[in-house]
């Protein structure tokens, strides 16, 4: 059989497309194996701003997935509105060797709504590739094109793409038109990832090499505060066609405030004379504000609505008047009108919330950021922080949503940077008092009362909404020292004028004490022990952080069954360090009666990692004593 010439080189061409050598896994670096469940071999971002309001992004990820573990970092989607179009996305698969498996065009992607569950309205959809992997390893071309004319968001680039993922290249290249100003915030930059950077006065490029992946460690601050990230922004900036300014925070505020607030503010005449009422003769700013919060939560419920400026434009507080329900934007903006209404002046306040990586507003970078709102109320010389989404939060507290971090106060004037109230280790505080009996079989029975103010009011107060199930299901994980745990009676005691919450209980437990040759063996700290221990680590690469401190307080009295003699008994320890503070004490009492008495003082704080053997310690001794065993014999 004869080939002609044209036919030899097609086949030749053919292979060279369907095999990609330098996608193989023998062509990466063992450096680059080493500790990674995954290796990001190319990702590269272009970004053309061709006016205020046009950007294209051009993007593509070449990710090879060693392993199960590795294949949870591989993202194969990309969210698209009214304003941002998807161009391009395909994606190509390839065996460990770099054959090529199957090539995805747009049409096997999934065209999805982006839902949260309680949006009602909500213009946000995505492009996902539900995609199964025959066998590991592989690797996935993933690209996307798309345009949009919001100039408000640049994506932020960091060569470190997760831990336990190593970086063969990765690149961002940015051309843009000088008169918009392109703002670019570097953070965390170090020898330890060498980055390189080339600009001129319409572009910039940052782009690293061969970076091993990184372990996560117990305790570590989050990952943009550990590893390099790059934050772009313009100064001059289009968000859903609406041009805006944010040379600063002040003129950033005033620009929000214009184009985002001013016109929202109406409320009906009928809704304005009925909160008017409501107040009567009270002059007390904040007690004003108190009523109106609890008109609001009465009134409204939390429902998104995903649609308008990006989001971020709230409904008309009319609407919200209306309607009976709103968004964050949309409760606090209508909460902020009520209260302008009767005279009482508040702030539409913008905050990273949650637990995310990125929990403070840049303060040192005017941009568009955030991802809730709260309203802020001034008090003197003090700021009292409403959660307006919330029909259970007691007025003026927070919790560990919005607490400790920088936010964006919305004044006519403009914006301002300040910080939410931070809680210390004192004003976290939860109190245990009660009483147990051992009985002559080793069964305890108990009666305790738990106090919780602070953020420990935070974790605590929701279980009084739970099932009884639930509320039982809960208490055993929280006494979980303790084996056949019954929970004979729960009264709660919810007190949102003072913000605490107190849980009154009945229990019991058979066979507590263990039965050791007619000797029962018991741990006298029986209602808080605390047995984490962070993890030993021979070499430790990054600090470690308590990112909230808390102080539990403890006074047990225990009753030990007539007829029986301590033979021995644990010894107290108390252990102040920079860390915090641990004291436990057995005194006794009676020949039949024991007090244990217990404080814990964790504080919040940031530390370098030399010390973390020594905070490991601290906990393990705490562990260890918290779990000290009485030995009582029958006389």
């Amino acid at each position: 059989m004869k080939f002609s010439v044209v036919t030899i080189i097609l086949f030749f061409s053919s292979l060279s497309f369907a095999q990609r050598p330098e996608y193989s896994i023998v062509a990466i670096p063992d450096s680059l194996k080493q500790n990674a469940n995954a290796v990001v071999r190319l990702s590269q971002t272009n970004i053309e701003v061709t006016s205020q309001k046009s950007m294209t992004i051009k993007s593509k990820i070449v990710m090879t997935v060693l392993n199960e573990m590795g294949f949870r970092n591989l993202d194969l989607s990309e969210n698209y509105d009214k304003n941002t179009k998807i161009t391009l996305i395909e994606a190509t698969a390839y065996d460990a060797f770099g054959k090529e498996l199957k090539t995805y065009k747009r049409k096997d992607f999934r065209d999805v709504s982006v839902a949260d569950g309680v949006s009602i309205f909500n213009d946000n959809r995505s492009l996902y590739l539900d995609y199964t992997p025959i066998t590991y390893p592989f690797t996935m071309v993933f690209e996307t094109h798309i345009q949009t004319a919001n100039t408000a968001f640049m994506p932020p680039w960091s060569p470190v793409y997760h831990y336990l993922v190593s970086t063969e290249k990765s690149s961002i290249g940015i051309n843009f038109k000088p008169e918009l100003n392109l703002k670019r915030k570097e953070v965390n930059f170090s020898n330890k990832y060498p980055l390189e950077k080339k600009e001129s006065a319409s572009s910039i490029t940052y782009s690293a090499f061969n970076l091993p992946a990184r372990k996560a460690e117990d305790l570590s601050p989050g990952f943009t505060d550990v590893f390099p990230v790059v934050y772009f922004a313009l100064e001059n900036f289009a968000l859903e066609n609406v041009e805006g300014r944010a040379a600063n925070w002040t003129d950033f505020g005033k620009w929000y405030y214009n184009s985002l607030l001013a016109d929202t503010e109406e409320i009906p005449e009928e809704t304005q004379l009925k909160i008017r009422q409501l107040i009567g003769n009270e002059k007390n700013p904040v007690e004003i504000a108190r009523i109106v919060y609890k008109y609001v939560q009465e009134k409204t419920r939390y429902v998104s609505v995903q649609v308008g400026i990006g989001g971020w434009k709230p409904m008309l507080a009319k609407d919200v008047d209306k309607l009976g329900y709103g968004d964050c934007k949309a409760l606090t903006n209508y909460t902020r009108c009520l209260l302008k209404a009767v005279g009482v002046p508040s702030y539409y306040t913008v905050v990273y919330a949650g637990r995310e990586e990125t929990k403070d507003l840049q303060s040192d970078f005017a941009s568009v950021q955030g991802n809730h709102v709260i309203l802020t109320l001034p008090v003197e010389k003090e700021l009292l922080w409403l959660e307006c989404t919330s029909q259970i939060h007691p007025f003026g507290f927070q919790g560990d949503f919005t607490d400790d971090r920088n936010v964006l106060l919305i004044k006519p004037e403009g914006g301002e940077i300040v910080k939410t109230r931070v809680f210390t280790e004192f004003d976290n505080l939860r109190t245990t008092k009660g009483e147990y009996q051992i009985t002559e079989s080793g069964s305890l029975i108990g009666k305790i009362k738990i106090v919780s103010k602070g953020l420990k009011y935070n974790s605590e107060f929701r279980k009084e909404r739970l099932s009884r199930e639930d509320q039982i299901k809960d208490y055993k994980e929280e006494f979980d020292n303790i084996n056949n745990l019954k929970i004979k009676k729960i009264n709660f005691n919810n007190n949102p004028a003072t913000v605490e919450f107190s849980e009154d209980l009945e229990l019991e437990a058979e066979d507590y004490a263990q039965n050791s040759g007619g000797k029962l063996l018991f741990a006298l700290n029986a209602f808080d022990q605390a047995p984490y221990v962070p993890k030993k680590y021979r070499t430790r690469e990054f600090p470690f952080e308590m990112e909230r401190g808390y102080t539990n307080e403890e006074e047990i009295e225990i009753n030990l069954p007539e007829g029986f003699v301590v033979e021995a008994k644990p010894n107290g320890l108390e252990q102040d360090t920079e860390f915090g503070y641990y004291k436990i004490e057995f005194n006794t009492i009676s020949p039949v009666k024991l007090l244990c008495k217990r404080k814990l003082v964790i504080k919040k704080g940031v530390y370098d990692k030399s010390k973390y053997e020594n905070y490991r310690k601290f906990r393990e001794t705490i562990a260890k004593t918290d779990n000290s065993r009485i030995v009582i014999t029958k006389a």
